[in-house]
Formats: C-alpha cells, structure tokens, sequence
C-alpha cells in the first residue's frame, strides 16, 4: 500500500495500516517521486537539445543526452563496456528521481540550453512542471 500524506485522513489510514500490518511487515517512508509532468517537459527539453546541439563533433539523440545530463549531476562512475571499445557511465533511472532531483536535473538542462545557445520554446521555457 502507498499513502501520500496530502492530509489528515491519509495520514491515519497510513498509521492503521501499520498498526494491522502482520508481524515481520516493513515500512517506508520516501520522498514522492518525480511527477508525469516533470518527465514530460525533461523530455520536451532533451529533445529542444538533441535537436540543437553538436557535442564533441557527434549528433546526440535526446536518450543519450539524458544519460549526459545525469552522469553530470550525479557524479556517476564510468566503467568500459563489454567489448573494451567505449565507457559505460553507470547513472541513476529518471524515474526513481525524486522530486527533489528532477528538478536539480530540469536546472542543470536549462542551464547548459542557456550556455550553449538552445533556443528553447516558449511553452518549455515558462514551465513550472519540475517545481511539482
């Protein structure tokens, strides 16, 4: 079961819950994960860059980019792929980001877009989605 604590009646279903739960049962409190409107305007931006930036002479799709921008934010380790030919960079799912971090991420993207010349759409540009 999941409950959000949006207000007092969630808050003590969550506790009954936890009061009829079976011994040996675990529960866990986690911050909220990022929204569906999050994920749609951090695409909406991958693709605004894919679409306008050349990276180190290559033409990247907005997946990879994904994995540029959050190998950045996270710090993430690179160990070499299967054949030794190129890297892996070992990085984090968007869709396990809390709220907290796709936003950080959202920031990241438009900042680099601002820095490197993206023009970015007016609808991207003015969206609050991340802040959700």
């Amino acid at each position: 079961m999941i409950f959000i604590m949006s207000h007092a009646l969630a808050r003590q279903r969550a506790i009954q819950a936890v009061q009829d739960a079976p011994e040996g049962w675990c529960v866990r409190i986690t911050e909220p994960t990022r929204s569906l409107e999050a994920n749609a305007c951090l695409w909406a931006l991958l693709n605004e860059i894919s679409s306008q930036v050349i990276w180190h002479g290559r033409k990247l799709d907005s997946a990879s980019w994904k994995h540029v921008f959050t190998s950045s934010l996270k710090k993430m380790d690179v160990v070499p792929n299967l054949e030794g030919t190129g890297f892996v960079a070992l990085g984090l799912s968007t869709s396990k980001m809390t709220k907290r971090e796709m936003s950080e991420l959202i920031e990241l993207i438009h900042a680099f877009a601002a820095n490197n010349g993206v023009n970015l759409n007016e609808q991207i540009q003015n969206s609050d989605h991340f802040r959700r």
